[in-house]
Parts: C-alpha cells; structure tokens; sequence
C-alpha cells in the first residue's frame, strides 16, 4: 500500500522551476527570431517600394523630357506655307542670362556649374488636334496653331524640397520630386564642310551661344541627379543616383528608331 500511495503521487508531480524557465527562454527565443524575420520582411518592402518610385520618377522625367525635346522645331503643315521662322517667331530671353530667341530658334539653355544645374528651353509650334503634347502632358485643344516654349529646371517647393518643373508659356508645372540637379549638353554638328547631319561635338549652353550653333542642335544629352531614397538608412548606399539620356532631334535627325 505504502508502495502504490509513493506511485501515485509521483505520478502528479508539476514541472520545476527550472523546467519552466528552460521552456520560457526557448519561447523568447523563438518569438525574437520571428519578430527579426517581420522586420527584415519589412525593411526589405520599404527599400523595394523606395526604388520603385524612384525608378517611378526617373522614367516620367526622361519620358517627359524625351517627348518635349525630340519636337524641338517642329511646326505645322509646311505645305500650306507655314515655315520655320514663321512659326517660330524672335521673342525675349526665356529669363534673365538667357539670350533672345532668333526667329527659327528652337533651343536655348542656361548653363550653370553649381547647384542645381543648367536650364533648358524648347519651342515648337503645334496645331489644334495633332496631339503634340507640351511638357505639361496637355495637347493643343484650342482650335488654331499655338507655339510652346517648354523650360525645364529643377527648383524648390514650398516645403524646401528639390524637383524637376516645367514652365509652359508661363504657367508652372512640378513633374517629379527628388530630383536635386540638371545637366544638358547639346549635340552640334560644329564642322560645316563635313557630310551627313550628325553630331560632331558636345557643347554647354555657353559654348552654344558663343558659338552661334544654337539652330544647329540635333540632340540633348540629359543627366538627372536623383536623391537616393535608401541612403539615410544605409551608408554603403550613395546619396545620389544619376540618370542619363541622349535624345535626337527628330526635326534635325529624322525619326528614332
């Protein structure tokens, strides 16, 4: 009986302390490893949401400015005879340290070395429907001809932060945030006895105007600076990204292919 009674209540025995610690500290361990993993799922969703708006607004910009710059020139039905200094009329500076427009003139520019880069202007002439858009993304629905002067730059908002604008015949548009410099060197064919109607050399705004070759531009090359979005977090991450771009003319090199 003494024998069977020890059995019994051995049978009932609790877990020791030390067993429920031991149980605790596997538990703890195994809630930090899963609250680890969460957070590296989440970091990792951040930094992919980051890149793809940033890859986001590098496309808009370039897609922006490539429509904009390869009408460059471009005026309605020639045949009816419309021409090039008809319609694109001399007109002032687009602003100040910019040379006036000469009648034909399709590009201007600004050069600028320091921060936050050069300042670029394109002019086209556009009829009613045609569906040549401006930098706003609007196309002509006014019911006659209308010329555009599109100017890129890259200004502050309101709140102190950096982004690519556009203004179209006076009227300001913001087309991407982010984007903290601008850089445009313009194509010219600089050797006039040479044959065929490509680029020879590669010019700031400055070399431009002096020499005289703003209607002989036939393409832009663009770079963007883009404040990179994962740098705060990483230091191995650089603080910018640069994005850049040659377009062509399509009124001085024909169609792209």
């Amino acid at each position: 009986m003494r024998l069977g009674h020890r059995a019994a209540a051995g049978g009932d025995r609790g877990f020791t302390l030390i067993e429920l610690m031991i149980a605790m500290l596997i538990g703890v361990f195994l809630l930090g490893a899963l609250l680890t993993i969460v957070q590296t799922n989440r970091t990792v969703f951040g930094d992919q949401n980051k890149m793809a708006q940033l890859q986001d607004g590098e496309r808009m910009a370039m897609t922006m400015m490539s429509d904009v710059i390869q009408s460059g020139g471009y005026f309605p039905q020639p045949y009816n005879g419309n021409t090039l200094t008809g319609s694109l009329i001399a007109a002032a500076p687009f602003a100040a340290g910019a040379p006036a427009f000469a009648a034909g003139q399709a590009f201007d520019g600004i050069y600028s070395a320091a921060f936050p880069g050069d300042q670029l202007a394109v002019r086209y002439m556009t009829a009613s429907g045609d569906g040549i858009l401006n930098c706003s993304g609007l196309p002509n629905t006014s019911g006659a001809n209308v010329l555009y002067t599109n100017i890129f730059q890259v200004q502050q908002d309101a709140s102190g932060n950096w982004q690519l604008t556009c203004t179209v015949n006076g009227t300001q548009y913001n087309l991407v945030s982010g984007v903290t410099n601008l850089s445009v060197l313009y194509g010219v064919k600089q050797s006039a006895g040479a044959s065929g109607n490509s680029v020879d050399t590669y010019m700031n705004a400055n070399q431009v105007t002096a020499a005289g070759l703003w209607s002989s531009v036939i393409s832009a090359m663009v770079q963007l600076t883009f404040t990179n979005p994962m740098a705060a977090a990483s230091p191995a991450q650089p603080p910018t990204m640069l994005v850049q771009r040659v377009i062509s003319v399509m009124a001085q090199s024909g169609p792209m292919q």
